[in-house]
């Protein structure tokens, strides 16, 4: 029986009210307590486990009529049984006793967590399955399935973080200075890998992981609320919110539809009208950056009516803009395909190519030199290429696009 399958109906609706409290104070409850305790590790497992209670007993007796408050005492109560287990009890209950920070404070608490959990001493998985656990509070099965590693890796992969942050005396705190720059790039890194393990999900269709892909874009909005004066967090903010406009009509019953066939009458225009706004944010503080890039380039797309319409040349530019601040191959595929869509096929292919050294794991390279191949009517190659693409992608809706543009 799946999980989903044991579920009451009579839970349904308290186990949705559960999830909202959870995205909204469980993170607030980690950095309060951690604040207290001085240890991380302590306040999330014990944030953990009051949110396995409130799973059944929410079910059980209904929501509470203040549930953040419920959330709040149950992960307190936890800190405290666990002290007292580690008979360390008296020596740390006067600091539980302490006024926590009112909620209203200047800085969010959530983000002080976010950047520790995003330290650069840690790995990029475990910045990613931290966050995923302390910040928006899922579960260790549910990072699994979103980081397509097993449970049980997973939670080898979280203990191991934590431990690290503990024997390090990593600070959960936002950093200020010279510091600040790179540290919220790597935060911010973090969020957009969220949103993009959210989509194409081994052995499934094209839809998105709905939860997982508006928890990467709530973190986007925490960012870029706390700290209005930073251009790249409203450049994130945006570029998501782009992307997010589109999900309705980039799989459709499940099946996924490139970018020129879609139908852009299905795109979500309150979501591209909050893109913009928050585009048009980070250009009036005048500091470029990758992120504001990459939303610039959505915004090229969200402003053609067809794909015919799309003002290739202009994208060209910005990934020329773009690559003096990210070169990494994926960027510079990317901007091949602009190039091909200029007219320049033969010097798209060209820049292709030369990616095969970083990309040929890639499945998006074969499919990209397939597309590109075909155009120049080299279709044995194009078919060979799309064939390497499909045994390489994990996922069934892509797997049948690419079977489709083989069989013509």
């Amino acid at each position: 029986m799946n999980e989903s399958d044991a579920v009451p109906p009579a839970g349904a609706a308290s186990d949705r009210a559960l999830g909202r409290i959870v995205r909204s104070e469980a993170a607030r409850i980690v950095a309060s307590l951690t604040a207290s305790l001085g240890n991380f590790d302590l306040a999330e497992e014990s944030v953990a486990d009051a949110v396995s209670e409130a799973l059944v007993q929410w079910r059980r007796d209904g929501v509470p009529p203040n549930p953040g408050g419920w959330l709040t005492l149950a992960a307190r109560h936890n800190a405290l049984d666990r002290l007292r287990r580690e008979k360390r009890y008296r020596q740390k209950l006067e600091l539980l006793a302490e006024t926590r920070r009112p909620q209203d404070a200047e800085v969010d608490e959530r983000l002080p967590l976010l950047f520790g959990c995003c330290h650069p001493a840690l790995t990029p998985s475990a910045q990613l399955a931290l966050t995923l656990r302390a910040v928006c509070g899922l579960t260790t099965e549910q990072i699994a399935r979103a980081t397509l590693s097993t449970p049980v890796a997973t939670g080898q992969r979280i203990v191991r973080a934590k431990r690290k942050i503990g024997a390090a005396g990593i600070p959960l705190r936002v950093p200020s200075g010279p510091e600040r720059a790179p540290r919220l790039d790597l935060v911010l890194t973090v969020v957009s890998v969220m949103y993009n393990e959210a989509h194409l999900l081994p052995d499934g269709d094209a839809r998105a992981d709905r939860d997982l892909a508006d928890d990467a874009l709530w973190l986007a909005e925490v960012i870029a609320g706390t700290l209005p004066k930073e251009a790249e967090a409203h450049g994130l903010l945006a570029l998501l919110s782009f992307h997010r406009s589109r999900e309705a009509a980039r799989s459709p019953d499940g099946e996924l539809v490139l970018l020129a066939d879609q139908d852009r009458t299905r795109w979500d225009a309150r979501l591209q009208t909050d893109a913009r706004r928050a585009l048009e944010r980070a250009a009036a503080l005048r500091r470029p950056g990758r992120w504001q890039l990459h939303a610039a380039i959505a915004a090229c797309h969200a402003d053609a009516a067809s794909i015919d319409e799309t003002d290739w040349p202009q994208i060209v530019v910005l990934y020329d803009m773009l690559l003096r601040f990210d070169r990494s191959p994926v960027v510079r595929l990317n901007r091949a395909v602009a190039l091909a869509e200029t007219g320049r096929v033969e010097s798209a292919l060209a820049e292709v190519d030369r990616l095969e050294d970083d990309l040929d794991g890639f499945h998006l390279w074969h499919a990209v030199r397939a597309h590109l191949l075909r155009r120049l009517g080299r279709d044995v190659e194009a078919d060979a290429a799309d064939a390497r693409a499909q045994t390489l992608t994990t996922n069934d809706a892509e797997r049948r696009l690419l079977v489709s543009r083989r069989l013509g």
